[in-house]
């Protein structure tokens, strides 16, 4: 059944888990398009952030799927309706939190997950941004296949400032401090909006996300840490990561698995437990912050086959 369906999913970040009555209007807004179910929602009120994995077959023009469109993609359809009551719903001058964010819609990422290319779901990412960025008038970047260089998120997020928090406490507060950006976004207006911010949309292979808690009050000490831990720092290949605090004494290396065949989640724990034990500190179980691929795609099939047979 699946060889025969092109599929993709969409990853949407929102910073807020905090207001309910805000997420129950971002699910009923998803919920206009039920061939785009949301499959898993993963939600830390310390970092107040919420994610959204959502799966929906693909259209085979999807750079022709709009709106007012007379075959539109359903993903692209709901992730829009998701971004617009988001936007509603929360004020990103009220959010404080543990985990940076760029705005209120903090990142959204395409991922092939059957019978699609990078290229496939990087159109739908593209229209998508340009209907963001004109029809809501919010700043949106572009990464990855969706940018016509290749542009990585990691340098979009470097360049606006994300991994700096403007809180003695390690927090992010509020909205942007300037209206100016030292980016140029790739659609809509060229400033950020203090409720809104801005949003980043990409499309990339598929990304795992697992985080690993060091029980520690040293914010300096596990940065240099989860320096270690990442590509960039000379650590585990295709690995990103940073220290974000998670509740009283425990501070998290949070990362981003851009290729498990070359470092998984069980690297990465194993890397983390070394580098405490050579501090004199105690990591403890990290977890993935979304299903597997394969669980997703498996909990998708359900879904549709349960769906299918109700109607």
């Amino acid at each position: 059944m699946l060889k025969q369906m092109v599929v993709g999913c969409c990853k949407v970040y929102i910073s807020e888990s905090r207001n309910k009555a805000a997420l129950e209007a971002i699910e009923r807004a998803a919920k206009l398009f039920p061939e785009a179910p949301i499959i898993n929602k993963f939600e830390d009120p310390t970092y107040n952030r919420v994610g959204y994995t959502l799966v929906s077959k693909l259209g085979p023009n999807p750079s022709s799927s709009s709106s007012s469109s007379s075959s539109p993609c359903p993903l692209r359809g709901a992730v829009f309706e998701m971004v617009k009551a988001a936007f509603a719903a929360i004020d990103l001058e009220k959010h404080r939190g543990t985990h940076p964010r760029l705005g209120v819609v903090d990142h959204i990422c395409f991922h092939p997950l059957s019978g699609a290319s990078v290229d496939h779901v990087a159109r739908t990412a593209k229209s998508l941004a340009a209907d963001v960025g004109s029809r809501l008038q919010v700043a949106t970047f572009l990464y990855g296949a969706a940018h016509s260089a290749g542009r990585t998120l990691d340098s979009i997020r470097r360049g606006l400032g994300y991994f700096k928090p403007n809180s003695d406490d390690n927090q992010w507060i509020g909205g942007p401090h300037s209206e100016t950006l030292e980016l140029n976004p790739d659609e809509g207006p060229p400033r950020a909006l203090q409720k809104k911010g801005v949003v980043v949309v990409g499309a990339t292979p598929w990304v795992d996300n697992y985080n690993v808690p060091i029980f520690s009050n040293d914010m300096d000490l596990v940065r240099r840490m989860a320096k270690k831990v990442s590509a960039r720092g000379g650590g585990l290949p295709s690995v990103q990561s940073m220290a974000l605090a998670h509740g009283k004494g425990i501070i998290e290396v949070a990362c981003n698995l851009l290729d498990t065949t070359k470092a998984g989640g069980i690297e990465v724990q194993r890397e983390v437990e070394r580098l405490a034990k050579q501090e004199g500190m105690e990591a403890g179980e990290g977890y993935y912050t979304d299903l597997s691929r394969a669980k997703i795609i498996e909990t998708y099939l359900q879904m549709m086959t349960a769906r299918d047979s109700s109607q």
